[in-house]
């Protein structure tokens, strides 16, 4: 494979080590999976400890490592004496959380003369282990090349560039020299100490950055020796001490114990791959490493993807609630449900992130607190927005239920509230609600104000309460103008059908008296309703047009021609019919009709004229400044032009000559009288009959009630209307038997009609 895609080999099952760097320079893909998988130290935080061996090729270093940690890395064939350790590979102590890796060996014929691998992997263990077991023999001791100090020389040169000051560094390396098949009496501390003063000459001879011309090199790296017996001429001292050096890394209660904190590179565990993927490939590029920066680079890639993570899971946790707020709807406990998630996002982002370098992980932190916070801002001003709704709601609510009581009351009694205390209790009401419910959504660690949110609340409830307050006036203008047009309804007419010459000045002061009792009510009401008083102005000017308005239209209803003429022959029949103590006149021969005719008519004359306008004099004072200056009573007072007048005249004239000549024919009726000789001739022919008459009894008492009868339609002077009725009833019965002997002929009508159409036929076939 190519290197983005390299070859994976395992050796001794796949469940157990893996090949991380093969001999191409290629970095496994593998690596987290195992961690996290295989061998279970992904979850492990800093609680792991890391293991590099060091050494020329077939010194036994897999065997070793083996040995100590039960690990089954390839070993050599003892016949074949070749290289079997290509690359670097790790594995997983065995009951312990401890990662080992096998480094390729040094000075190996394989590589011949390029040392390069060997460089890179010493450093990459430099880089990324606790502890480095330097396995050497002891017959190598004292010798340079032998001991690979010419490759330690140059580790310990790029150590130096890893740090550019003391303050940066992070903690000391373990190097742990195991001299194998220890069999001379050479002891083991002359053994270190010969070791130490070659490490010592080396580290002097160094070319070391500014600022670390003095340091030495305990200052980053401690020593540690320990020697072994030859594995196979002494294999039970062997076996005894290779166990005891395995109790030191295995057992923490150990005095000598291996693994202590000034040696972990405090990288957790689950972030170790990335972190050793992006040490080789600054080794392999051949770029300065340096170890902060990489650090800082893990963290920066692993709080990342750590937050990516959490705010999955938070975004996943949130998402139920915007559906509801983008319905309008109000979440009960949004606050507190808001800080849960947030707290829960943030712990679990402490927990995996908190290991890495940090003042990456405090900026990162901030970060996701920010982008938590910007995702919960959205619910927050959701929220805000639908209590702001919901405010509104009940306060219109609960200001239409508290001002029903206008709808009911009358226009005359005032409400039984002052509005201004009203209004200002129930926005106080809604307010302090609002912020409440405010307050409890704002979280800790933000920025976040619903000031403008409250003062826009704040101007809708003002907009609110103009809307209620102009709405209870119109419906206050409306029933005052309703009982205002009842009273005119009944008073105008009452006046207008007496007309005299104080008729104007009676409507006149009708109609200011009305105002003044209804602008009582209204004055009452607007106080209810805390009305200005330049408002209020403004309405009593309004209800003043609006009134004479509705005066003016029922005044011109009642001059319409037809009431007019009503009203016209009403009065003249008053005049001429009645007397002046009000009894009905019964003309009789010699009676004055012409005279008394020209009275009332002449009464009358007067009558029309005083309909042509509303007489506003002497209610100059009264009405100035009354109305509006922009209304001039003037224009509304005319109600009959001349034209009008003349035309209302001549047809009045025909009505009062029909009464005329009416009161005339009743006269002539009663005053027609019979020739004597008329009367002697009917006295003598219907003598018999009046003999009959009398002695009969019925026809006797058929005779008085005709004769009484008479008589009184005699004196009361009804000869008239009695002849009037009787030619009523007689042209009523002619059309009705006319009508009975039309319906007669449409009977026998059918009979005859075949015979004529069949004359039509033919005379049209003759034709």
């Amino acid at each position: 494979m190519d290197s983005k895609s390299p070859t994976i080999a395992v050796n001794n099952g796949p469940e157990t080590q893996l090949q991380v760097i093969d001999e191409d320079q290629n970095f496994s893909e593998q690596f987290h999976y195992y961690m996290k998988h295989v061998w279970g130290l992904a979850d492990r935080g800093f609680d792991y400890n890391m293991v590099a061996v060091f050494g020329s090729q077939s010194t036994g270093k897999s065997t070793l490592l083996n040995r100590l940690f039960g690990t089954k890395f390839a070993v050599m064939n003892e016949k074949a004496r070749k290289q079997t350790t290509k690359g670097i590979w790790f594995s997983q102590a065995s009951g312990q959380n401890v990662l080992i890796m096998d480094v390729e060996g040094t000075d190996g014929r394989e590589r011949g003369e390029d040392q390069e691998f060997e460089r890179k992997s010493a450093l990459f263990s430099l880089a990324t282990a606790e502890v480095l077991l330097v396995n050497m023999w002891e017959n190598m001791v004292g010798l340079y090349n032998g001991a690979n100090m010419g490759l330690l020389k140059t580790v310990f040169e790029v150590n130096l560039q890893l740090f550019h000051d003391r303050n940066s560094r992070k903690g000391k390396t373990l190097l742990f020299f195991v001299i194998r098949d220890h069999v001379s009496k050479t002891p083991l501390n002359q053994l270190a100490d010969t070791i130490k003063s070659d490490l010592n000459r080396i580290w002097s001879e160094l070319s070391k950055p500014e600022g670390l011309e003095s340091c030495q090199i305990n200052d980053f790296f401690d020593f540690g020796f320990v020697s072994l017996p030859h594995k196979l001429l002494q294999p039970d001292q062997f076996n005894q001490q290779a166990d005891a050096l395995r109790l030191r890394f295995a057992d923490p209660s150990n005095p000598q114990y291996v693994f202590k904190q000034q040696y972990h590179k405090m990288i957790p565990a689950d972030g170790f791959p990335k972190y050793a993927e992006s040490i080789w490939e600054k080794i392999v590029s051949n770029r300065d490493l340096d170890l902060p920066t990489q650090q800082e680079l893990l963290a920066q890639y692993r709080c990342d993807e750590i937050a990516a993570a959490v705010f999955e899971a938070f975004a996943d946790a949130i998402r139920p609630l915007k559906p509801l707020l983008e319905s309008g709807r109000l979440v009960d406990n949004l606050g507190e449900q808001m800080d849960h998630h947030r707290h829960t996002a943030l712990t679990h982002f402490d927990k995996n992130a908190s290991r890495y370098h940090h003042e990456v992980y405090s900026r990162k932190r901030k970060e996701h607190l920010a982008k938590l916070n910007a995702e919960l801002l959205l619910l927050f001003l959701a929220q805000i927005k639908n209590a702001a709704k919901r405010s509104l709601q009940l306060f219109r609510d609960s200001l239409k239920k508290r001002l029903g009581s206008t709808t009911n009351s009358s226009a005359s009694s005032p409400p039984d509230y002052d509005f201004a205390t009203v209004v200002k209790a129930a926005s106080t009401k809604v307010l302090d609600r609002f912020n409440e419910q405010a307050r409890a959504l704002i979280l800790e660690d933000t920025d976040w104000s619903y000031t403008a949110e409250a003062e826009q609340l704040e101007q809708e409830l003002l907009v609110i309460t103009d809307q209620l307050k102009e709405e209870e006036i119109k419906r206050l203008q409306r029933r005052l103008e309703k009982m205002v047009q009842s009273k005119f309804t009944e008073e105008v007419a009452t006046l207008l059908n007496e007309p005299k010459e104080d008729m104007w000045s009676n409507v006149l002061r009708m109609f200011l008296d009305v105002n003044e009792f209804e602008e009582k009510a209204l004055r009452r009401m607007a106080q209810g309703l805390d009305v200005p008083k330049p408002e209020l102005d403004r309405l009593i000017g309004q209800f003043r047009l609006t009134s004479w308005e509705a005066l003016y239209t029922r005044i011109r209803e009642e001059t319409s021609d037809q009431m007019m003429l009503v009203r016209l022959r009403t009065c003249l029949e008053d005049r001429f019919r009645y007397d002046e103590q009000g009894i009905p006149r019964v003309w009789r021969p010699g009676d004055d009709i012409d005279g008394q005719f020209g009275v009332a008519k002449e009464s009358m004359a007067k009558v029309i004229p005083l309909f042509s306008k509303i007489d506003v004099d002497g209610f100059e004072l009264e009405l100035e400044g009354y109305f509006p200056s922009s209304f001039d009573i003037t224009d509304h007072i005319e109600l009959l032009s001349p034209t009008k007048q003349k035309e209302l005249a001549k047809r009045f004239q025909r009505e009062a000559d029909a009464l005329y000549l009416e009161a005339k024919r009743s006269v002539v009726v009663t005053t027609a009288k019979t020739p004597y000789w008329i009367i002697v001739l009917m006295a003598v022919l219907g003598w018999n009959e009046f003999i009959t008459i009398i002695t009969s009894p019925v026809y006797l008492i058929l005779l008085v009630t005709f004769g009484t009868a008479g008589y009184v339609i005699y004196v009361l002077n009804l000869t008239g209307p009695v002849q009037q009725a009787a030619r009523i009833v007689a042209e009523n019965a002619t059309r009705h038997m006319h009508n009975l002997l039309l319906e007669a002929l449409n009977r026998t009508e059918p009979q005859n009609q075949p015979f004529q159409n069949n004359r039509t036929m033919t005379g049209v076939e003759e034709n």
